[in-house]
């Protein structure tokens, strides 16, 4: 079974770099056998079903599985079922110096399982289309929505292994989730969908372990931030709405005052 933190600490420490972006589509009943791999590689599966047979280790691959092989693997993959398979496949190398986590986690085959998440296939779509950039800004874009895929997929395997019994931690890591994208726009379907559990659920847990519903906690961070904000420097009122995930600044504005009493401009006088 995979050390999923040794695995995160793989990716945080910053010793890989993309090799390849690839959307492919295979036919029903298509064998393709004896592909030696050359780069270490995650395979996401889209759509459709297949059987992967790697160094005699057999994979079940479905959505929501993503598969991880590297280099100087022989692959033998059958397609199942009446639909095309369709996948993502993102290869990339590690630094020639590696400490022992890494060459241990990822010189392996092994099959994740964090689910179906719309999230990481809208991250694999723009990760596509970045793929062929070859200046240092699109570069550092491609390695960051990559790192984005790798945090998506690791937290769903998280949150998968204690989903029979919602603990705290999930709901810490969903805290987490929201101080991180807090400027995003954030639903409760989303927030519920990306932890594994119903609206209802996922509402109800979060009441219980905060104190406060899941929209409330993003409202009150967000006026948080606009206040710190708003007395670091000198920054419209408008900037300030943006930056903390309103495109209204008169709406931002209203929630601010009722939060805090005052109105942003009232607020940087006093």
């Amino acid at each position: 079974m995979t050390d999923l933190d040794k695995l995160a600490e793989v990716f945080a420490s910053g010793s890989s770099e993309i090799v390849g972006t690839y959307r492919l589509f295979i036919q029903p009943n298509s064998v393709l056998r004896e592909f030696r791999t050359v780069w270490h590689g995650f395979l996401f599966t889209i759509r459709g079903a297949a059987r992967m047979c790697v160094n005699g280790t057999v994979y079940e691959l479905h959505p929501g599985t993503v598969f991880h092989a590297a280099p100087d693997m022989l692959l033998d993959t059958r397609v199942i079922g009446d639909s095309e398979f369709e996948y993502y496949l993102l290869t990339y190398r590690l630094d020639n110096i590696r400490d022992g986590a890494s060459v241990h986690e990822c010189d392996a085959h092994f099959m994740l399982e964090p689910g179906a998440n719309p999230r990481v296939t809208e991250l694999l779509m723009l990760l596509h289309q970045s793929a062929h950039t070859v200046d240092g800004i699109g570069k550092l874009r491609s390695k960051e929505l990559f790192l984005g895929i790798m945090h998506q997929v690791l937290v769903g395997c998280r949150l998968r292994e204690s989903e029979s019994s919602p603990s705290k931690m999930v709901i810490q890591q969903a805290i987490a989730y929201i101080n991180g994208h807090y400027m995003n726009s954030l639903t409760l379907d989303e927030l519920a969908e990306l932890h594994g559990m119903s609206p209802k659920s996922f509402s109800y847990f979060f009441h219980k372990y905060t104190g406060v519903r899941p929209i409330d906690y993003v409202i009150q961070y967000r006026m948080e931030r606009a206040s710190e904000l708003l007395l670091a420097g000198n920054y419209s009122i408008r900037d300030v709405a943006f930056s903390v995930g309103y495109d209204n600044p008169l709406y931002f504005s209203r929630v601010f005052k009722k939060k805090f009493g005052v109105s942003p401009s009232a607020y940087t006088s006093q």
